[in-house]
C-alpha cells in the first residue's frame, strides 16, 4: 500500500537529512519531522514526546475510543469576485485515521480506510477503524479506533496517524486532533501544536503495553509516506500502489 505520490520536493528535503535516524527503538528509517519548539497547550499532551501512563485495572480496561477530528479546509476564494470581496471558499480534501498495530505474538499490521483494512475487535487485531468521512463537517469524531481493551495485554503497541489522501498539506487549517477515552479516566486530548505543510502523513500519538498497562505519548512526527513512517517505526510492512475502497 501507499499514498498517491508525494511531491519530489517533499521527498527531497526527506532525503537530505538520511543522517538523522528515527529515536523509535531500533528503527533502522529516518527521522520524521518534529518541531522541537512546540508549545504545550492547557493540559493536553501538546508536546512531543510528552507521556500519561495508565494502570490496568482488575477487570480490563474495557473499551477504548481513540476518536480523531478536524476542521472543514477553508480557504480564500482566489477567483476575481472572491479576491474583489475578499471571501473564503471551502475546499475539498480528503483526511483519514490509520494505525500500525504489533501484538505481543508478533503479528504486525495497519488499518486505515485505504485498502479497506478496517479491522474487527472480537478477532486479532482486536481494533477495528470505523467507516471514512471525507469532509471534516461530521459532528463529533470524524473518524475513530475501537480497542477491545479486554484483549489489551494481546496488543503490544500502536502508532495512531492521520493522513491527507486527496488535496495539498493544511494542517495548520484543518487542525487535526485525537480524543483517547479510557474508561473510568478522563479524556486525553492530543492536538498537534506545530505543522509541517509539505508532507502528508502526521504520526500523531502512539500507546504501548507497559505491564499491560497503557503508555500513551505524543509523537507530532511528520512523514512525506506511509512507507518512511513505517521505516521510523520499524514494523517492516509491505507497500503498494492502490487505490482506496470505495
Amino acid at each position: 500500500m501507499s499514498l498517491p505520490s508525494s511531491s519530489v520536493d517533499s521527498l527531497t528535503e526527506a532525503t537530505r537529512g538520511r543522517e538523522t535516524f528515527s529515536r523509535h527503538g531500533n528503527a533502522k528509517g529516518a527521522a520524521g519531522y518534529i518541531d522541537e519548539a512546540a508549545l504545550p497547550e492547557s493540559s493536553f499532551l501538546g508536546v512531543p514526546g510528552e507521556s500519561e501512563s495508565f494502570s490496568p485495572p482488575e477487570n480490563g480496561f474495557g473499551k477504548i475510543i481513540i476518536g480523531a477530528a478536524w476542521d472543514p479546509l477553508i480557504l480564500p476564494d482566489t477567483s476575481f469576485f472572491g479576491r474583489l470581496l475578499k471571501l473564503k471558499k471551502q475546499h475539498d480534501i480528503d483526511v483519514d485515521l490509520g494505525c500500525f498495530y504489533e501484538l505481543q505474538n508478533g503479528t504486525r499490521g495497519i488499518l486505515q480506510a485505504f485498502g479497506d483494512e478496517y479491522g474487527n475487535v472480537d478477532t486479532p487485531p482486536y481494533i477495528a477503524l470505523s467507516g471514512d468521512e471525507r469532509t471534516g463537517e461530521a459532528e463529533g469524531d470524524d473518524e475513530f479506533l475501537t480497542i477491545n481493551g479486554t484483549k489489551w495485554p494481546d496488543i503490544k503497541r500502536m502508532i495512531i496517524y492521520v493522513y491527507i489522501y486527496q488535496g495539498a498539506p493544511h494542517w495548520g487549517v484543518i487542525k487535526p486532533r485525537l480524543v483517547v477515552t479510557i474508561p473510568d479516566h478522563p479524556k486525553m486530548v492530543i492536538s498537534p501544536q506545530a505543522h509541517n505543510e509539505t508532507m502528508n502523513v502526521c504520526a500523531i500519538a502512539g500507546l504501548t503495553n507497559h505491564r499491560n498497562g497503557i503508555r500513551l505519548e505524543n509523537f507530532t512526527e511528520y512523514f512525506p509516506g506511509h512507507a518512511e513512517m513505517d521505516r521510523a517505526f520499524g514494523f517492516g510492512l509491505q507497500w503498494d500502489d492502490g487505490q482506496k475502497g470505495r
